[in-house]
C-alpha cells in the first residue's frame, strides 16, 4: 500500500497539472471504485461535473482535490494498487481505468485500479487544530512532514503506550503517514527493535525514531517514493526508485548495511518485519 512519500508524490504532480483546472465530465466504468460514495457513481458524476480542482491536499497517506464553488474535496483513496494518471484523451485507455475525468486544459485525469481497494468519493470539508480538512480524514493525526507537526506532543502520546512501538507508530491516530516499510526502515536507523514496549523507550529514543522516520521519508519522497512493481506511479506513469536504498525492508538473508549480521524477517500483523538481530536487540520475554 502506498505510504506517505508515495502519495506526496502523486500530490505534488496532481497540483502541477490539474490545479484551475475545470472537470467538463465524467466517466464511471469501474462501481467499485465509486463504493465509498454511497449516494452512487450518477451522483458523483453530477457533482464533479463543472467543479475546478482549486487545490490539492494530503494528511498522511490521504490525499484530496479540493473543489470550488462547492467547497467539498474529492478524496482519493490508492489503495494497494491505484493510479491517477494524467493523459491525453487520444492515448490508449488503461485496461483498469475505472473514472476518467475529461479537463478544460484538454487532458483527462484517469484512475486506474487493477485490485479496485481504491476510489474516489466526495466529502465536505471541517476544521481542524486549524487546518482545514475532510470529515473522512478529520481523525488522522498529522505526519512528520507536516509544519505544525509537533514532535515533543507525539513522544507523549507514543511514551503512553503499553504496545509495541513498530504497532504504535503504524497507528494513523497517533502518527500519521508511516506504514510498514517506512517503519522498518526508521527502527533499523534507530536501533530499535519492533517489539519493544513503547512505553519502555526513554523520551531521546522516540525523538529520534521519529527523526529517523521523517528523515527517511524525505530521501523517498527525493527518489519518486518506493517501487516494487509496476502498480505504484507518478502521474507521468513513472516508477519511484527509493526501494535501491533500503536498509530493512525486504533484505531478509542480506547482511546488514551496518554492522554484517544477517538480516531476519518475522510474521507481524499479516505482514512481515525486517530487522538486523544484532544492532536492533529483541526485547527479553516478560516472566
Amino acid at each position: 500500500m502506498p505510504e506517505l512519500p508515495e502519495v506526496e508524490v502523486v500530490r505534488r504532480g496532481l497540483d502541477s497539472h490539474v490545479t484551475g483546472s475545470t472537470i467538463t465530465g465524467v466517466s464511471v466504468t469501474g462501481l467499485r471504485s465509486v463504493r465509498r460514495h454511497v449516494a452512487g457513481p450518477l451522483d458523483l458524476i453530477s457533482q464533479l461535473t463543472g467543479q475546478t480542482i482549486a487545490a490539492t491536499g494530503r494528511r498522511g497517506k490521504f490525499m484530496w482535490l479540493e473543489l470550488a464553488p462547492s467547497g467539498q474535496s474529492l478524496i482519493v483513496h490508492l489503495g494497494m494498487s491505484g493510479q491517477m494518471l494524467i493523459q491525453p484523451p487520444d492515448a490508449p485507455l488503461e485496461k483498469h481505468a475505472h473514472i476518467v475525468a475529461a479537463l478544460s486544459s484538454g487532458q483527462q485525469l484517469r484512475f486506474v485500479d487493477q485490485r479496485t481497494f481504491g476510489g474516489w468519493s466526495l466529502a465536505d470539508m471541517v476544521e481542524v487544530d486549524g487546518t482545514i480538512v475532510p470529515i473522512p480524514v478529520a481523525h488522522i493525526a498529522r505526519d512528520p512532514l507536516d509544519p505544525k507537526f509537533d514532535a515533543h506532543a507525539v513522544v507523549g502520546r507514543i511514551k503512553a503506550k503499553d504496545s509495541e512501538i513498530k504497532r504504535v507508530i503504524l497507528d494513523q491516530t497517533v502518527i500519521a503517514g508511516i506504514g510498514n516499510i517506512y517503519a522498518d526502515e526508521a527502527l533499523w536507523r534507530a536501533e530499535i527493535h519492533g517489539r519493544r514496549t513503547a512505553s519502555s523507550l526513554t523520551r531521546p529514543a522516540l525523538h529520534r525514531l521519529i527523526g529517523h522516520a521523517r528523515d527517511v521519508m524525505v530521501a523517498a519522497l527525493d527518489a519518486g517514493g518506493t517501487s516494487f512493481d509496476a502498480l505504484y506511479v507518478n502521474v507521468n506513469g513513472q516508477s519511484g526508485y527509493f526501494d535501491r536504498s533500503l536498509h530493512a525492508y525486504g533484505r531478509e538473508g542480506e547482511p546488514c548495511d551496518r554492522c554484517g549480521a544477517v538480516m531476519h524477517r518475522e510474521a507481524f500483523m499479516n505482514r512481515s518485519s525486517y530487522f538486523c538481530p544484532r544492532c536492533q536487540t529483541r526485547p527479553r520475554p516478560k516472566r
